[in-house]
Formats: C-alpha cells, structure tokens, sequence
C-alpha cells in the first residue's frame, strides 16, 4: 500500500532531512513538522548505549549492543551510522524501506556526516534541508537562552557550527530561520513540494497512457 492517490496513481514515501548547527531551530521545526503533518514519522535510531528510564524499546531506540550493532554494519542493515560519545548510533534500513514503500514519509534529525552517507545509499528518495542562524549572535543568544549548557560547552558548539556550517551547499535546500513561524512554513512548502515530485508518483505513466486513450476515442 502506498499514499493515496487518484485513478491508480499512488505515491512513494520519502526521506526528510533537517540539519542544522546546534541552537539553530532544527529540533523544533521537526516537533512541529510531526505534530501537523500528516503521514510524516520519526527516525528510529539503533543504539549501543544504555535505556534511560522512561524510553520505551522501538520508540525512543532500538537498544542494540556493541557486536550486534557491527554485525549490522557489516551485513548492510544501516542507512547511516556514527560513534557519538563512545556510543554506536545508526538509522535500520529494513524499517524505513518498508515506510517508503508504504508511502510513509521518514523524518531525519541529523549531520551532515550522515546525511552524506544517507545520500549516498539512497539519493532519489531523500530529501536534503539545512537549517541556518541568521547571525552568528544571534546563535550564540539562542544555546544561552536554552540554559541546557554551561558556558564551556557553548564555545564549543559554536566552535563545532563552523565546520558544520561549511557543508551547507551539499544541501538541497537552505533555511533561514530569522523566525520560528516563517522557517516552518517554508520547511512544510519544500515537503508538499516534494510529496509531488514525477518519480514519486507510482503509476502515473499508466494513467496519462489511460487519458490519452479515452482522447483517442
């Protein structure tokens, strides 16, 4: 089953990205993205690291350990993947190509390093988007008001967003986000836009091929 569509044509599902430098809105956009789109799901990550209390197996992570999860490298089974703090953390393929097949669309919170290795694995079905600050104060102003980090660690997210920064042109969309309102608008445009893209539409060929019959007649 796929999205629905009209008179046999149907719809692929496709991959989502937002990226973004720490304190740049990314996190947000996505909670409003999945409160008020329709048929958009989280990434569920597999993870070495351990359960917190209140997270929930298959919801929050797949909880894997260390060799199950090279095991899953090494047999192909992961769309991306990364150490963050000594942890192993990766994307399940076999759960988001049944949603693409379903016509679900997939959701990705993450970097740019596994947006290039998600790219790389599965380009026609992904969807690229980086979100940018519309000034360096103003990113600085935005980790400081989220009171989440002491001043040690801001610097070195702000250090980090540089480099981040310098891979925005392997996106295929840019946004900045001066306004969390305005950002949102454009992030849910670029997703209705490409819900309609020719090659995610499954059967189209036949029926264009049906109406030029009944013209035909």
């Amino acid at each position: 089953m796929t999205a629905a569509g009209f008179d046999g044509v149907e719809r692929r599902g496709l991959m989502f990205v937002l990226s973004s430098p720490s304190g740049a809105g990314k996190t947000t956009l996505s909670r409003m993205l999945l409160e008020r789109e329709p048929g958009l799901k989280m990434s569920v990550s597999a993870t070495t690291r351990a359960m917190r209390p209140g997270e929930v197996e298959g919801r929050d992570y797949y909880f894997v350990d260390k060799p199950k999860f090279e095991q899953m490298v090494e047999q192909g089974e992961l769309l991306e993947w990364a150490t963050v703090f000594d942890n192993l953390y990766g994307t399940p393929r076999a759960p988001v190509e049944a949603a693409l097949s379903a016509g679900q669309d997939v959701l990705f919170d993450i970097d740019w390093q596994g947006t290039q290795q998600l790219h790389q694995k599965a380009s026609i079905d992904v969807v690229r988007v980086f979100i940018l600050p519309p000034s360096a104060d103003d990113l600085e102003k935005r980790l400081h008001t989220r009171a989440q980090d002491s001043d040690e660690v801001i610097r070195g997210r702000m250090s980090r967003a540089t480099h981040e920064l310098s891979h925005w042109a392997e996106y295929d969309y840019i946004v900045v986000n001066h306004n969390v309102d305005d950002a949102f608008a454009e992030v849910q445009s670029i997703l209705k836009a490409e819900r309609l893209k020719r090659e995610r539409r499954i059967g189209l060929t036949e029926f264009v091929r049906k109406l030029q019959r009944q013209l035909e007649k």
